[in-house]
């Protein structure tokens, strides 16, 4: 009897003016399966080390038609800014997922709790990886919402930024872009309504059960 296929997954952080995240959680979508593993991908520190041996190797015997061609310069294999470091603390793998039973490194045991904090914590410095890239977004255009701004293996990170510079980071594997932005809107009025609490204090941690039930009644429209 065959499983069922997995669905995707989206992780949804909203952070205060000061990168502090105010809410975050992970949401299975309700319309598309998760996408398959890439199967002869390179991994994106093994793409970069190719790239960098092709450009930046040195021959001084060699003519100058053995020199590396503009192309090896004009296209480096696309990866966030904070890759490496993310990478580094996942094990240096081709994806933020860590295998069953991996050892994540400077993780002692490789006990399973330990693979899964590593894991939660990944998509957060992802993240927060895109941010520079959001801010760039924002300084070109001064839209609210922002697509595909930034991407590190089988993420790509799409956001949307509020009057009040609350930004909503979304972390998805699928191509859905109506549905996304349909999505931020409705948590962006949510979070306008969570506001009119009189009992929340602006930009402090949101644990509302409320607020969660509409973020994943959106996510379940939406996504």
């Amino acid at each position: 009897m065959s499983s069922s296929p997995s669905t995707a997954t989206y992780h949804l952080f909203l952070l205060s003016p000061l990168d502090f995240p105010i809410y975050s959680t992970t949401l299975p979508s309700s319309r598309f399966p998760a996408p398959p593993p890439p199967s002869s991908a390179p991994s994106s520190s093994s793409a970069f080390a190719a790239y960098s041996s092709t450009a930046f190797s040195h021959h001084p015997s060699s003519s100058t038609s053995s020199l590396p061609s503009l192309a090896a310069f004009a296209s480096p294999p696309a990866a966030s800014a904070f890759g490496g470091m993310v990478q580094a603390l996942v094990g240096g793998g081709s994806s933020s997922r860590l295998p069953e039973g991996e050892t994540p490194t400077g993780v002692s045991g490789g006990t399973e709790d330990a693979r899964r904090r590593t894991e939660r914590h990944v998509p957060e410095m992802i993240a927060h990886a895109a941010l520079d890239a959001l801010e760039q977004a924002q300084f070109l255009s001064g839209a609210m919402y922002h697509k595909s701004i930034d991407c590190f293996n089988e993420w790509t990170v799409s956001a949307f930024i509020t009057p009040g510079n609350i930004r909503f980071i979304l972390l998805h594997e699928v191509k859905n872009d109506d549905g996304i932005r349909l999505f931020f809107a409705e948590v962006w009025e949510t979070y306008l309504k969570h506001l009119l609490n009189p009992f929340y204090q602006l930009n402090s941690p949101i644990t509302s059960a409320a607020f969660d039930a509409r973020v994943r009644a959106s996510a379940k429209k939406h996504l």
